[in-house]
């Protein structure tokens, strides 16, 4: 921490916003393991449930008998079907199963069904084991592998040791995150990981200033992260060296890297989409950057390009450590994202206690302290007043030795160029901070968003509020005193209060169950193209396999069309199919929109322009320039036939030259 400090006084005081993590001491609506129900279609008894109508020939004959009422009709059902059918469970007074043999469940159900005594009929189901517990192998206690032995402890249910743990297990049981809701990660960047696969769309970079930038360029398509390592005095004088931290991949693995894959490590917001929004390089990032990277993620802004992947969710794990106040750029577009229903995620800081910087202290930002695991302020976060909710930021404890509670998350090998995805351990790259708390927030947003598309941040952070549990008020060392507000004074473990760091300890399961509607929202259409600006004559493959729907509902139909552009492109592929080929034909935009209908008759549609570019002109090679002559080499005869030409016309003017002394001269 007082690296950054030093960082930032040898800039001379400018404003640079700096990624808020601390250098280790020392150094689809299926819930998880849920499938969906399997119909028993096996090669044994196929069983069906059948309820049979109340004016039905079969339940009024044993009316009339005064006996209470069994159906148990398998025999007389098997005989007008011509098969041998066997009564099952009675299931109430006209409803029962029954099995068979030599047929399918599904087409046992059918005949029945079709029956004039059957009201319905269908097959019966296999159901299975319901667990919010994921199999990634870093989630749970014991690891073997990798360091932290209790692994990612902050995502499991709080108990009396992990007292700020999250309880992410009880509302993955809600909503493991659809893919309809992007969050962006405003960072350094990201780098391939294996566990971030499929995972974010391509991003962009908004590094503008070259001297930072650390790829060679400026604003681009490629929000790839260089690495943000630095020599001895790189950040200004007295700068000590350091690695690339791989910021951006870390704070993306802990909001949505895949989970329940049988590798790795879990994620908050598990099935959510990243968009990379690179806006910090080498010694931190600048403020115009960071707001046009902010604008842009948000859709609010289409330059330098449209972003077809308009985040309703921003990770801001960045900011300033001088205690500087929310100024009129900031202020301004926290508005405008507030307006445009974009949550806006921030640090807290990692100044030991220190008063919030900007933007953390900006209105409307969801603003996170970090907790260590007893649900103590962790030494090194600022409070506040302004401050939404705190969340676990890892500690070690010990003063040597592996860390003990880190935050274990995705990042890359390499000490300054990327090289292969690792995850961080607890031993020379740790991962400690509020930077990590902040994303933990923003994947519950996003679950949030997921049960309900249309919440505003006012409601999202009203909920957060309500649902956060208290703080601790003893249990720690007899030293630790009550946070107090921010004097200028750092302020290291202590217990925190609603003015110093939020209205509790985020509680991931009572936030999402919050804000479950009542009434199930239509499916979330996501249309993903292969490229956004194709050349006339590529095919562009479409997918729409991302979607998904609301309430325990399914996706069952899939519509794609052409809604402006059949000139420029047509459209091919398996009819109702979850993907579509673009065959683009000429220059121009194409508009393609796909509709999604989930299990109970409810659509939507998603569009995205794409433009079709012209093919770039053949290069046509020069035409070869003539060797050149050599002294004893032949003319060509066009050279020599001009050279004689030449030689005429000179003979001609000579030979009507006037001669000295004749008339006329003088």
């Amino acid at each position: 921490m007082h690296l950054l400090r030093r960082c930032l006084a040898a800039l001379g005081g400018s404003l640079v916003l700096l990624l808020l993590a601390v250098p280790v001491h020392a150094a689809a609506e299926a819930g998880p393991h849920q499938r969906r129900a399997v119909a028993e279609d096996g090669n044994a008894e196929a069983r069906v449930i059948v309820k049979y109508r109340a004016d039905s020939a079969l339940v009024q004959a044993k009316s009339a008998g005064g006996a209470a009422l069994k159906p148990r009709h398998a025999a007389e059902m098997g005989a007008r079907l011509g098969l041998a059918l066997v009564d099952r469970h009675v299931l109430g007074a006209r409803t029962q199963s029954l099995s068979g043999t030599g047929v399918s469940a599904a087409e046992l159900a059918r005949r029945l069904a079709a029956l004039p005594d059957v009201e319905w009929a269908v097959p019966v189901r296999r159901k299975f084991i319901t667990s919010a517990v994921p199999n990634d192998p870093y989630y749970g206690p014991n690891q073997t592998s990798i360091t932290p032995l209790v692994g990612q402890w902050y995502l499991r249910k709080y108990d009396s040791t992990f007292v700020s743990a999250i309880d992410a297990e009880d509302a993955w049981a809600i909503t493991t995150g659809q893919a309809a809701v992007t969050v962006a990660v405003l960072d350094t960047g990201i780098t391939p990981h294996v566990d971030l696969l499929g995972k974010y769309y391509p991003g962009y970079d908004f590094v503008s200033r070259t001297s930072s930038a650390a790829d060679g360029d400026g604003v681009d398509g490629d929000a790839t992260d260089p690495g943000d390592w630095n020599a001895a005095d790189g950040c200004g004088s007295g700068s000590d060296a350091s690695n690339s931290s791989w910021h951006g991949t870390q704070t993306a693995g802990i909001i949505g890297a895949s989970t329940d894959n049988n590798l790795g490590m879990a994620s908050v917001g598990r099935n959510v989409r990243l968009l990379p929004v690179r806006v910090l390089g080498q010694c931190g990032g600048y403020d115009d950057d960071i707001i046009a990277g902010m604008r842009w993620a948000a859709g609010l802004s289409s330059s330098p390009v449209a972003n077809a992947h308009r985040a309703k969710v921003l990770n801001m794990s960045l900011g300033a450590s001088d205690g500087s106040p929310c100024d009129s750029a900031y202020t301004q577009v926290f508005n405008e994202l507030y307006t445009a229903g974009v949550t806006v995620v921030v640090a807290a800081g990692n100044d030991e206690g220190l008063a919030l910087s900007e933007p953390a202290n900006c209105t409307h930002a969801v603003t996170v302290v970090a907790l260590r695991h007893a649900g103590t302020k962790v030494g090194f976060s600022d409070v506040g007043p302004t401050v939404t909710i705190a969340a676990p930021g890892g500690n070690c404890v010990n003063l040597s030795g592996p860390c003990l509670y880190p935050i274990l998350t995705t990042t890359n090998a390499g000490t300054t160029t990327a090289t292969a995805g690792a995850y961080s351990s607890s031993l020379e790259n740790a991962s400690l901070g509020t930077s990590f708390s902040a994303p933990m927030v923003a994947g519950t947003v996003a679950l949030m968003l997921s049960v309900d598309p249309t919440l505003t941040p006012a409601a999202i952070a009203s909920a957060l509020r309500a649902t956060a549990r208290p703080f601790p008020t003893s249990g720690s060392d007899a030293t630790v005193q009550i946070c107090h507000a921010p004097n200028g004074v750092v302020q290291d473990e202590c217990y925190c209060t609603t003015q110093t760091c939020g209205a509790g300890m985020l509680n991931v399961a009572a936030a999402v169950a919050a804000v479950v509607p009542a009434v199930v929202p239509p499916p979330a259409p996501v249309l993903d193209s292969a490229s956004m600006m194709p050349t006339a004559g590529d095919a562009v493959a479409l997918d729409g396999s991302y979607s998904g729907a609301y309430g325990g509902r399914t996706i069952v139909a899939y519509q794609w069309q052409l809604t402006a552009g059949s000139e420029f492109a047509t459209l091919s592929g398996i009819a109702d199919a979850s993907t579509a080929t673009l065959n683009t034909t000429a220059a121009g935009p194409v508009t393609v929109q796909l509709t999604v209908t989930d299990s109970a008759g409810a659509s939507a549609s998603q569009t995205q322009v794409l433009t079709v570019k012209a093919p770039a002109p053949p290069v046509v090679p020069p035409a070869p320039a003539p060797a050149p002559s050599s002294g004893g080499g032949a003319m060509s005869l066009a050279w020599l036939a001009g050279l004689m030409l030449a030689v005429a016309l000179l003979a001609q003017a000579r030979a009507r030259r006037p001669r000295p002394g004749a008339a006329g001269t003088r």
